[in-house]
C-alpha cells in the first residue's frame, strides 16, 4: 500500500493547537459546546467511551461535547447540512453522496494505516465456501449509506453479474454493526455484510459473539469512516477544535484511553483521493444498477 500522509496546513496548525492545549491544565470556558454527530451504525452508544471522550475535548480545547446520536447515516448527515452539528463519524459512502457541501477532516489510523475493508459473514458452522453459495439467503445489511455494510456487497453483485434483489432472497437493515454479526450469529440472517475493523474489534471484545460466525469473503481495502463537517464548516473555530483534539488525542490519558477502547492508532489528515476506492464502487452501482 501507497504511503498515504500528506498532510494539510489546516491540519497541522489544528494538531498544533491541539497538543499545547492538552499538555496544559484545562481552564474556564464559556463557549458553547462542540456538537459531535454519531450513529449506532458504526459507533455503539458505550458511555463509557463517550464519557472519556468528552473529558479528553475538555482538556484539550476547553470545550464542552455534545453528542447527537441518531439510527441512520441519513439523518446525521441531515444535521450537518443544517448546520445544528460542528462535526460527525461518518462513513465514505454518504461523505461522496454530497460532492462539494461535505469535507473530511480527520481520518482514523488503524494498524498502521488509514483504511479498512468490508467483510461477506456466515454462520460459524455453514458450509459455504464463495459468493455464489450465498444464493437465497436472508441477507443482514447495516445502513443503505454504508459502504462497507451495504455498499460493497451490492457493487460485487454487480460485477458478478446479478441483482442483489434477484440474488438474496430478502434482505433487511440491522442499523449498526454489531446488529449485523447478532443477527448471523443467532440465525435471524443466513448472512451479512459488515464492517471488517468492527468485526475484528468485536472478535476482541465480544469473542463469544464472533466465535458463531466466520468471514466468507474480504473486499479490497477502503478509506476508513471520516469525521466530516460541512465545507462552509470546515474553517470554523469549533471544526478546527475537534480536528485539534482528534489530532492530539494521545496527548491525554482520557484520549489514550479512547484509542485503547477503539482499537485505534489516531487519527490523521485524509489523504487526496482517500476515498476513490469508494467512488469507484458509486459509479459502478449507477451505471449498472
Amino acid at each position: 500500500m501507497e504511503r498515504w500522509i500528506r498532510v494539510s496546513r489546516r491540519w497541522v496548525l489544528a494538531a498544533a493547537a491541539g497538543l499545547a492545549a492538552a499538555s496544559r491544565a484545562p481552564r474556564a470556558d464559556t463557549r458553547r459546546a462542540l456538537r459531535f454527530g454519531l450513529t449506532p451504525v458504526f459507533l455503539d452508544n458505550d458511555w463509557q467511551l463517550l464519557d472519556r471522550l468528552g473529558q479528553h475535548f475538555r482538556e484539550a480545547t476547553g470545550r464542552d461535547v455534545e453528542y447527537f446520536q441518531r439510527r441512520t447515516y441519513k439523518e446525521v448527515v441531515a444535521l450537518l447540512l443544517l448546520g445544528e452539528i460542528d462535526a460527525a463519524w461518518l462513513c465514505g459512502y454518504p461523505l461522496l453522496q454530497h460532492p462539494g457541501r461535505l469535507e473530511a477532516v480527520a481520518i482514523p489510523v488503524w494498524r498502521g494505516q488509514p483504511l479498512y475493508r468490508a467483510y461477506l459473514i456466515v454462520p460459524h458452522d455453514r458450509a459455504a465456501s464463495e459468493f455464489a453459495d450465498l444464493r437465497g439467503d436472508i441477507h443482514a445489511y447495516s445502513d443503505p449509506d454504508s459502504n462497507s455494510g451495504h455498499l460493497v456487497t451490492v457493487a460485487r453483485l454487480l460485477e458478478l453479474g446479478v441483482r442483489p434483489e434477484q440474488f438474496f432472497a430478502r434482505s433487511f437493515f440491522t442499523f449498526g454493526h454489531r446488529n449485523v454479526v447478532r443477527a448471523v450469529a443467532r440465525r435471524l440472517a443466513q448472512s451479512g455484510s459488515v464492517d471488517g475493523y468492527v468485526y475484528d474489534v468485536l472478535s476482541v471484545t465480544e469473542p463469544d459473539l464472533v466465535a458463531r460466525t466466520r468471514v466468507l469473503w474480504r473486499s479490497g481495502w477502503h478509506g476508513f469512516p471520516p469525521v466530516v463537517a460541512t465545507a462552509e464548516a470546515a474553517g470554523t473555530a469549533a471544526v478546527e477544535a475537534i480536528v485539534a483534539a482528534l489530532s492530539g488525542i494521545s496527548a491525554t490519558a482520557a484520549g489514550r484511553d479512547v484509542l485503547a477502547m477503539l482499537q485505534l492508532d489516531g487519527f490523521a489528515a485524509p489523504a487526496p483521493g482517500s476515498f476513490d476506492s469508494i467512488a469507484a464502487l458509486m459509479r459502478l452501482v449507477a451505471e449498472r444498477g
